[in-house]
Order: structure tokens, then sequence, then C-alpha cells
């Protein structure tokens, strides 16, 4: 079974708040998966592991202190399925793969994560029945400060923050 990402976007917003963007935040930011379909070790068929996420541009970027990200497959029956939800991560090059699910992370990053569509702290792979692919958004807010929101908040909590 092949899991794909048939769009990535990078929003990158400089924002104070989730909800309102810059007009010109996103001229010179880039975000690469490095793929263009899920390796298995990303999904839940194979080891279930964050990938790693790089990121280009940031330095062009003025008052970014933090980052936030929320993965989403838009293509579940129901609507919306959050795959990963993560935020007050440092404004860095290269957020490393294999972030443990734990809500408030150390190692190999330091960042705070939330709660995903199954209710559980971290990354969840993609898992789709088979039939058509599923489309996967990575949604990258650069942030001017740090988010005071109780860790394993959920995506609603991020984005109203």
């Amino acid at each position: 079974m092949k899991f794909f990402i048939l769009a990535v976007i990078a929003a990158i917003f400089l924002i104070g708040s989730l909800a309102e963007a810059s007009s010109d935040s996103s001229k010179n930011i880039t975000v690469n998966l490095g793929f263009s379909q899920f390796p298995k070790d990303y999904t839940c068929s194979g080891m279930n592991t964050s990938p790693q996420i790089e990121i280009s541009g940031l330095n062009d970027v003025s008052n970014v202190t933090s980052l936030a990200m929320i993965l989403e497959d838009i293509d579940v029956p129901n609507g919306t399925f959050t795959h990963w939800v993560i935020w007050n991560l440092p404004p860095v090059n290269v957020i490393p793969g294999d972030i443990p699910n734990v809500a408030n992370v150390t190692t190999p990053i330091k960042a705070v994560q939330g709660k995903n569509g199954a209710g559980k702290i971290g990354y969840i792979g993609p898992c789709p029945p088979p039939g058509k692919p599923h489309r996967y958004f990575l949604r990258v807010y650069g942030l001017d400060r740090m988010l005071d929101l109780m860790p394993g908040s959920n995506r609603s909590a991020l984005e109203n923050s």
C-alpha cells in the first residue's frame, strides 16, 4: 500500500496567533520532507515515526521565535484527520525525525505536542484504507512568541491560541 503526499502545504505565517497571517510571510520559506509519498517507516505499516522536516528561508523572516506544525489528512470520509500537532519548536532549519510521542519533548529537539485525531499525544503515521490515495497537508507556522498552551492540548486549542 502506498501513502502519497499529493500536496504538501508549507503555510508559514509570522503571526501572534494561528488565526491571522501576514500577507508577505511565505515569500522565501520552503518546507521539504524529502519524499513525495510516505516511506513505510513513517506509516502505521512501519515504525510509525515522524519524518525529518527541512525548513529553509527562516533567516529571511524576522521575529520568528517559535514554530508550530499541523499534519493532516483531508481525504478521510468524515472530514479531516489530524496526524500531528506540535508547537514551541525552535526556528531551526531541520526538525529531526523520530520525535518521541510525549507531551513535553526534550530530545532530539525541544517542543510541546498535543493530541492527534486518535486522541493520543504526538505523531501518528498515515494509515488510509485501500483505494484512492490520500492527500496530506503539513502546515508550518512561524510565530512571534512561544505559546502558553497546556501540553496535550488538541488542534483546536492550538489554532485558537
